[in-house]
């Protein structure tokens, strides 16, 4: 079970205070936040992409590679990918070249994103939003498992003889999260490929979430790839947490009360007994978390929301130490021993390298004369090995 925290890099006006922290203090925080993520014995961040104010999150590779290079452990992902209006050939470069500087400790989360707008800033359609995430990602997937890829699809211009670069890692492809709040065609794709499947699990009561899961699951049976229960799953949750449950109510109010996602809507009581949202002790969060298990059945990957709502930094890396002190040892503890035999981990570098070689070396692609060139689809040595053979 891989244990972490996303953020969605949003640039909020701290209600305490009234201060509005600058994109530049906005950054280095969520770098502060990640490298804490892995002091604290969690396994994951995830960044997320957005390309509009009040976010700082357009470019999540770039952030990412350099978390990965200044953690040693930490699993770096993103939360979400926009698999609609980003070209599946850049993601398929940008997410390679940040495994290869990870030395493989990465995944990527693809989705479709929450805001209209950034469709025409990218010269996409929304009304296409769906289908162009399913043609998107097929050709990504053939981008990362085929060396030459001829193409042809409704959405981008035709491809013939390309060669996707950097190849992956060990020539085994990132692994890939496919995120969703209510589309079961992102589920059945997800299913499809056999890849994992993030319900965001934060807004709405857990039964919305959950029929989204099982349909998943039923569809990753149905395709062949396990039992529903060897189904890959993640989850999104929110929490704050304090040594007591008065503290927390009365340290995270502010914030929540004027929250660009829920402020001015719902009591926080009232939404943390509707939804996900955890508030409250270290017991009152783990006992709350492991209700999940119960509605959903033995997961994968969860991961929380904890830097959002204007929190000043210093609060959040208050709320990872409570975190990874006290919240997660006890679910790790109370989970593994929960899980039966035949549920997998959650899917890592190591673990997908092992499943493809065995014991063998990993194949690391290189140019060669079985290869392509990204011009006529042919060998870059051809020349000079018919000159050699004149010769």
């Amino acid at each position: 079970m891989q244990f972490g925290v996303f953020s969605v890099g949003d640039v909020t006006r701290n209600p305490v205070t009234g201060e509005t922290p600058s994109e530049a203090e906005r950054i280095r925080a969520v770098m502060a936040i990640a490298k804490k993520t892995e002091e604290v014995g969690l396994d994951v961040f995830a960044f997320g992409e957005h390309h509009n104010p009040p976010f700082m999150s357009s470019s999540p590779t770039t952030l990412l590679a350099a978390v990965a290079a200044q953690t040693e452990r930490l699993v770096v992902s993103t939360s979400t990918t926009l698999i609609t209006t980003n070209d599946p050939v850049r993601i398929a470069e940008e997410y390679a070249m940040l495994q290869h500087v990870s030395g493989g400790r990465m995944d990527l989360m693809l989705g479709r994103g929450n805001t209209a707008p950034v469709y025409p800033w990218f010269g996409e359609d929304i009304r296409q939003g769906l289908p162009l995430a399913l043609e998107h990602y097929n050709l990504l997937h053939r981008l990362w498992r085929e060396d030459v890829v001829d193409w042809q699809g409704r959405y981008r211009t035709p491809l013939q003889g390309f060669t996707s670069t950097p190849r992956p890692l060990d020539d085994v492809p990132p692994f890939v999260w496919h995120g969703s709040i209510r589309t079961p065609e992102i589920a059945e794709q997800a299913a499809f490929y056999g890849d994992g499947f993030f319900a965001n699990h934060i807004f709405w009561p857990s039964e919305h979430s959950q029929r989204l899961i099982n349909f998943y699951r039923q569809r990753f049976a149905h395709h062949g790839h396990g039992t529903p229960e060897q189904a890959i799953v993640g989850l999104g949750g929110q929490a704050f947490i304090a040594k007591t449950s008065q503290q927390a109510y009365e340290q995270f109010r502010p914030y929540f009360d004027e929250a660009p996602v829920y402020g001015n809507g719902p009591r926080m009581e009232d939404f943390a007994r509707q939804t996900p949202l955890s508030v409250g002790s270290p017991q009152e969060v783990i006992d709350k978390t492991l209700t999940f298990r119960e509605t959903f059945g033995d997961y994968q990957r969860q991961l929380f929301l904890i830097d959002h709502a204007g929190l000043p930094l210093e609060m959040v890396l208050e709320q990872l130490e409570l975190l990874g002190g006290e919240v997660v040892p006890v679910l790790r503890r109370e989970l593994d021993a929960l899980r039966p035999a035949g549920v997998p981990d959650a899917p890592t570098h190591a673990s997908l390298v092992t499943a493809k070689y065995g014991d063998a070396e990993p194949r690391q692609p290189r140019p060669n004369a079985n290869r392509g060139d990204n011009v006529t689809g042919g060998s870059p040595y051809q020349d000079t090995e018919r000159d050699q053979a004149v010769a």
